[in-house]
C-alpha cells in the first residue's frame, strides 16, 4: 500500500454512530452505505473465544456490568456483534480499523480476521509500541499501527517515524491536532502511513486533510465523505 494514500481512508468511528447505535451491525452498513472507506471498531473475545466488537468490554444494565471476557457469546447482548457476523454483513470490500485494548486478544482477532476477513486491510491498533512491536512477530499479514500522542513521544517525531519503519509498524495514529505536514512528512519519508482521529467538525476534517495524514476518523461519515471529495 503506497504512502500516501490517495485519497484518504474515511474510517466511520464506531460505524455511523451519529445517526445510528453505535458498534452495531446496523451502524456499520449505514456508514458503507454513505461512502465511508472503512469502518472503525474495538475487538474483544468471550469467554468461549467469539471475537465481538464493543467499545469499552464491558456489558449490562448500571452497577452490574461484566467484562465481556467473563460472558460466553450467547450470554452477550443481542446488539453486540461478532466479527464474522460484520463481514457476513458488510463483506470486505473496506479497510476495518480495530483498537485491541486487551494484548491477550491479539491472536484470536488476527485468526478471525484470517478465516472471514481481509488481513492486508485490515488495521490493529494498541497504544503501547512495546506491546505493537511484538505483535509483528507474531503476524506479518495485518496492519499494525502505533496509536499515540506527541507529547508523549519520549524519542520524538522523527524518532518515533524512525523506529516505526525499522520495526514494520505501518502506521501512527495521532490526535487531529497533533498533526501538521512536516510531521505528516516525517513520516512518509520512512514509508509510514499517518492517521488521524477525532474529525468531527466540517473545518477540523478540512484542517487535519490539509497536513496530508493517510486516514481521518470521525463520527460524521457524510462529512468525511464530503470532505475527502472537495481535496480530490
Amino acid at each position: 500500500m503506497s504512502v500516501p494514500r490517495i485519497p484518504p481512508i474515511t474510517f466511520a468511528h464506531r460505524g455511523a454512530m451519529a445517526r445510528e447505535r453505535e458498534n452495531t451491525l446496523s451502524a456499520f452498513e449505514l456508514a458503507l452505505r454513505l461512502g465511508a472507506s472503512g469502518l472503525e471498531s474495538d475487538a474483544w473475545v468471550s469467554a468461549d473465544g467469539v471475537v465481538v466488537l464493543d467499545h469499552d468490554g464491558v456489558v449490562g444494565p448500571r452497577f452490574r456490568r461484566r467484562p465481556i471476557a467473563e460472558l460466553p457469546r450467547s450470554e452477550l447482548p443481542a446488539h453486540v456483534p461478532s466479527l464474522a457476523e460484520l463481514y457476513a454483513a458488510c463483506g470486505t470490500d473496506f479497510e476495518l480499523s480495530l483498537d485491541v485494548k486487551d494484548p491477550a486478544a491479539f491472536a484470536p482477532v488476527v485468526a478471525a480476521v484470517r478465516a472471514g476477513g481481509a488481513p492486508e486491510r485490515t488495521w490493529l491498533c494498541h497504544p503501547s509500541l512495546s506491546v505493537v512491536t511484538a505483535w509483528r512477530a507474531q503476524a506479518s499479514d495485518v496492519r499494525l499501527v502505533d496509536s499515540t500522542r506527541v507529547s508523549r513521544l519520549q524519542d520524538g517525531v522523527r524518532g518515533r517515524a524512525r523506529t516505526l519503519a525499522a520495526r514494520g509498524v505501518d502506521a501512527v495514529n495521532l490526535h487531529r491536532l497533533d498533526w501538521t505536514p512536516i510531521y505528516v512528512d516525517l513520516f512518509h519519508e520512512v514509508g509510514v502511513h499517518a492517521f488521524g482521529w477525532d474529525a468531527q467538525s466540517r473545518s477540523a476534517i478540512d484542517q487535519l486533510l490539509a497536513t496530508g495524514v493517510d486516514a481521518v476518523y470521525g463520527n460524521h461519515v457524510d462529512r468525511l465523505v464530503a470532505a475527502v471529495a472537495r481535496f480530490s
